[in-house]
């Protein structure tokens, strides 16, 4: 899958080899990304425990066309309150390219001394922005005599993050680094050239 250049028929095979509920994700890609074309997607599926040590299961698939940034995100809820069995819910997101702000990209490379220009990173994290979030930290304002009792207010900052997706070769294998990396470096061109 590290391949960019994709067609609408790759990203559905990818998505059903992924296995989590092929039928449902692959509908709501495709009703979302309806007849544009497929420059380059990524598919990551992942698991996580719950305080009550549950296996949750969620895929997030990132999809790009000439014109949209399409993000769909399903996860799966055991029964609860009023809800009999297990279920899924599905969302997807479209974001016009020229909306998408930041695609930052960390990667993390072990013995950093003896790196090699080209070799692989161990772990990639994708942070894309499109302000549609936004986290908030504050903490009071001080001026710096430690004896003041004056109310200084509040000091902050704020921080885009509306994706984030971390792969690591660990985890997940090499080729799911590479194609988060070949998929950032496609969409920060796109936005390049939206911008431009």
């Amino acid at each position: 899958m590290r391949e960019t250049r994709a067609t609408s028929d790759g990203l559905r095979t990818a998505i059903e080899r992924s296995g989590y509920y092929p039928a449902l994700v692959a509908d709501a890609v495709q009703s979302a990304i309806g007849d544009e074309r497929v420059l380059a997607y990524v598919i990551h599926h992942e698991a996580t425990f719950d305080p009550a040590m549950e296996v949750r299961r969620h895929v997030t698939v990132l999809v790009l066309s000439p014109t949209r940034l399409l993000v769909c995100h399903t996860d799966e809820h055991p029964p609860g309150e009023g809800v009999a069995q297990p279920h899924a819910s599905t969302t997807t997101e479209a974001v016009k390219i020229e909306r998408v702000q930041s695609v930052a990209v960390t990667r993390v490379v072990p013995d950093p001394a003896s790196y090699v220009p080209g070799t692989a990173p161990t772990e990639v994290v994708l942070t894309i922005g499109w302000g549609a979030i936004a986290h908030i930290d504050l903490e009071p304002a001080t001026c710096g005599d430690e004896n003041c009792e004056a109310d200084h207010g509040y000091t902050g900052s704020v921080t885009a993050d509306d994706l984030s997706l971390r792969v690591s070769e660990a985890a997940d294998g090499a080729e799911a680094v590479g194609q988060v990396l070949a998929f950032a470096e496609a969409l920060s061109s796109a936005t390049s050239a939206a911008a431009g």
